[in-house]
């Protein structure tokens, strides 16, 4: 019986929630402006994001081809729109220990990302693509 009664109180009772402390928009502005964060993915570098003034932001998969776009907030979330993609890309993010860590909210089972390092030198750009 005891052990009934004990099963019974621990199905019950709410469990403590670990509440991630996701960032608003002028958290993230305020952390993010006028710098270059360089993300990684599952121990891989992923690509990097210059966040500039009026929430400007400039995009590259590393690759040397970067996309402009915008950002704001939306829900709680933090969505990017680019010239190359318009629907929004929507994430959440935190701040740990170790720097950002983002959630890609669109398909939150897929991407998530976490700052491997930030920088004040804006990205390196290749101009548009010359033909002969």
């Amino acid at each position: 019986m005891r052990k009934t009664l004990l099963t019974l109180c621990l199905l019950t009772t709410p469990l403590p929630t670990m509440a991630a402390d996701v960032m608003d928009a002028g958290e993230f502005d305020a952390y993010t402006k006028g710098k270059t964060f360089y993300y990684g993915s599952r121990g891989e570098p992923y690509g990097a994001e210059e966040y500039l003034a009026n929430r400007r932001v400039r995009w590259t998969f590393l690759d040397g081809k970067c996309q402009e776009g915008v950002w704001y907030e939306e829900e709680g979330l933090i969505c990017f729109v680019y010239e190359n993609q318009p629907d929004p890309q929507c994430w959440s993010f935190e701040r740990s220990a170790g720097g950002l860590i983002a959630q890609f909210e669109n398909d939150p089972a897929q991407t998530e990302l976490y700052e491997v390092r930030q920088t004040d030198e804006p990205l390196m750009c290749m101009g548009p693509d010359v033909g002969v």
